[in-house]
């Protein structure tokens, strides 16, 4: 009798083992079934920020005829650096501008090209103006200006002095976004007078605002094709146990099957979201550098 009890009581246990996996089971379906939910609205999403698109910045003030005797006196770039710089340092201790191979190339192209055409504007006669000449020698720019000078001078102090007395030259000589600085001072023939030509390039470069990682963005786009791809899994096998006989062993293993691309799906799930996270916070970064926020 007591074997028989014994017997019973543990065709019993394992009646109510299998009965509460079977519901612990479906539990577990039912929980994945809800973030199997979360896989549509995932897919749906995107990149949350994306860089703006800027306009460049170009100040360009009138150019200035100033006139003056011919004379004798060597103008140098460097000197007109450096008066230029110690404006910026008077006028508010401005930090100095760095000099720019290519702004410099871009500056004595265009006063090359000011004696050989004969004309004194920022827009050269084919239509090339500031903005165009810097970037034709390879400076990719937030901001960007450019004083002209005219006429013959005792020295490089008072070419910077006749810009500084120009409230649109001297706003660019203190502007306080430019980091670099071109120049080019050379003496020519100018509508049959023998004249110097001054030409400051001002620049804030492109590279000074820390572009978003476009290795970052390529794992976050192929993190979503996987995904996806995944995505594709989960309903296929969700299908298969919905035409499975809920007692057989084959539907416990293909919950199991199904319960472990789900959290595959998860756990890639999380490591995108957290990758756009870090992604949109560096647009964002950008975005506010190249606004001067």
């Amino acid at each position: 009798m007591d074997k028989k009890i014994l017997y019973i009581s543990f065709l019993i246990l394992i009646l109510a083992g299998f009965w509460v996996g079977f519901i612990y089971r479906e539990n577990i379906l039912g929980l994945y079934h809800n973030a199997a939910k979360n896989v549509e609205q995932f897919k749906k999403t995107d990149l949350g920020n994306t860089i703006n698109e800027f306009t460049k910045e170009i100040f360009a003030p009138g150019p200035l005829k100033i006139g003056g005797q011919e004379n004798s006196v060597v103008l140098t770039k460097a000197k007109i650096i450096a008066q230029t710089n110690i404006q910026r340092y008077d006028n508010g201790s401005l930090p100095p501008l760095i000099e720019n191979a290519k702004l410099n190339a871009a500056a004595l192209a265009k006063a090359n090209d000011i004696f050989k055409r004969q004309y004194f504007e920022h827009v050269s006669p084919s239509g090339v103006g500031p903005g165009d000449l810097v970037l034709s020698f390879g400076y990719e720019y937030i901001v960007s200006g450019e004083n002209l000078i005219l006429g013959n001078f005792k020295d490089e102090a008072e070419v910077v002095g006749k810009w500084m007395a120009s409230p649109g030259h001297r706003a660019n000589i203190l502007n306080n976004r430019f980091t670099e600085i071109g120049v080019a001072i050379i003496k020519g023939t100018y509508q049959n007078q023998t004249v110097w030509v001054g030409v400051q390039e001002f620049g804030l470069p492109l590279s000074s605002c820390a572009q978003p990682s476009e290795t970052e963005k390529a794992e976050i786009e192929n993190n979503k094709i996987q995904l996806d791809a995944m995505a594709l899994q989960i309903d296929a096998k969700r299908a298969e146990i919905n035409n499975t006989n809920p007692r057989s062993q084959e539907y416990n293993q293909k919950v199991d099957e199904y319960n472990a691309l789900v959290n595959q799906y998860n756990q890639l799930n999380q490591i995108t979201k957290n990758l756009i996270i870090h992604f949109n916070n560096q647009v964002n970064d950008f975005n506010n550098c190249v606004a001067g926020r």
